[in-house]
């Protein structure tokens, strides 16, 4: 089957993809002291196919941690880090977004700085939540989150001046683009969402007040970048991390005309049904936000090439984020192209580690017969 519009060219913002095939920003867990390294470089470098690489989350600060050996953009190591990494992309002819992340009360105070609470719109916890920590005796796994503070007024705006310096990081660094996390629950869309939101400042309240964060916080990084050159993730009724929301349409709306007068370089709609646990996203709410935000519009959740293919040719988005599928084929692009049958990602290896699960699945161009290969070989 050809899939002749998901492998056609797209313009977005400043960038002039090859297709539209993005890469998902992606965690990964495998930069234990928060440096991205030679192994990142190599992992990133094999699926430089993809129209755009968006890279896993990263987070913007010391407070915007929530799980360990996750990277940052926010010392000089960690920007050398990255800066390998973008390189060996550029190298192989690709294109790669940095994710700026703070995840908010998905946090514990034993890996904040100082053992201080998390920080959040409203001092809620979490429930049912879980965040990530290395425990005393070396090992590491998921812990229930603990009760955060509230953000004070006057604190604002040094969180959005850590966006701002995280943007200029990336852009020193080389990136092409970035991307503000704005989905699944974290920060940004805890200030969003009614059930997190109990502010009573010009942060909280009505619809406008509650998006104002995330929208002060595009406008920084606009500053920087060119808005061009940035993107935003959003995650529409979803339902994980405690999060309930009783305006989530009429939030994703009125974020897409704010981001259209903007003139950002793409939306990118995480679907709420990627846990399994939330709804789907319907046609007439695809169309809706369509109208709303005419520029270059990425769905992500569980597409396959066809579905991709389809959103496109019906005018709904103008391209799709493949998650899992890149995890197990470097090289997907070129499987689609040849219609070829895709790798089946082991999730024993998706989460922390070394190369196994992470750069050594298979391509096309491999010995057909082998089921793994080597990182020097891949």
């Amino acid at each position: 089957m050809a899939y002749d519009r998901l492998l056609s060219p797209l313009t977005m913002g400043k960038l002039e993809l090859p297709n539209r095939v993005l890469m998902a920003p992606l965690t990964r867990a495998r930069t234990p002291d928060m440096v991205p390294k030679a192994l990142q470089a190599t992992y990133y470098a094999q699926r430089a196919n993809a129209g755009l690489i968006i890279s896993e989350a990263t987070n913007i600060s010391p407070t915007a941690r929530g799980y360990v050996y996750t990277p940052g953009i926010y010392t000089d190591e960690q920007e050398a880090g990255w800066r390998g990494v973008v390189d060996s992309v550029h190298r192989a002819g690709g294109r790669i977004a940095l994710q700026l992340w703070h995840v908010g009360r998905i946090s514990h105070h034993k890996i904040q700085p100082g053992g201080q609470p998390p920080v959040a719109p409203s001092a809620l916890r979490a429930e049912g939540a879980n965040c990530f920590l290395e425990f005393e005796d070396g090992s590491s796994g998921q812990h229930p989150t603990s009760t955060p503070r509230a953000l004070e007024t006057d604190e604002i705006p040094a969180l959005i001046d850590d966006y701002r310096q995280a943007a200029k990081r990336a852009k020193r660094t080389g990136f092409d683009m970035v991307e503000v996390h704005a989905a699944n629950a974290y920060l940004l869309q805890q200030f969003m969402a009614t059930g997190s939101n109990k502010r009573t400042d010009r942060y909280g309240g009505n619809l406008v007040n509650r998006a104002r964060l995330v929208l002060e916080v595009v406008d920084a990084v606009c500053e920087v970048m060119g808005a061009d050159r940035v993107g935003i993730r959003i995650s529409p009724f979803i339902e994980i991390f405690g999060l309930s929301d009783d305006e989530s349409e009429a939030m994703a709306f009125y974020l897409a005309e704010q981001l259209t007068r903007r003139g950002i370089a793409y939306l990118h709609v995480n679907e709420p049904d990627w846990t399994g646990e939330g709804p789907q996203l319907t046609d007439t709410f695809r169309r809706e936000l369509r109208q709303r935000f005419p520029g270059t519009l990425i769905y992500c959740g569980h597409y396959t090439a066809e579905r991709a293919e389809a959103l496109i040719r019906n005018g709904l988005g103008d391209g799709a984020a493949f998650g899992r599928p890149y995890i197990a084929n470097p090289d997907l692009v070129e499987r689609f192209r040849r219609d070829s049958a895709l790798n089946e990602p082991d999730p024993a290896t998706f989460y922390g580690g070394g190369a196994e699960g992470y750069t050594d699945y298979p391509t096309l161009s491999c010995d057909p017969g082998a089921q793994r290969v080597s990182e020097a070989g891949a």
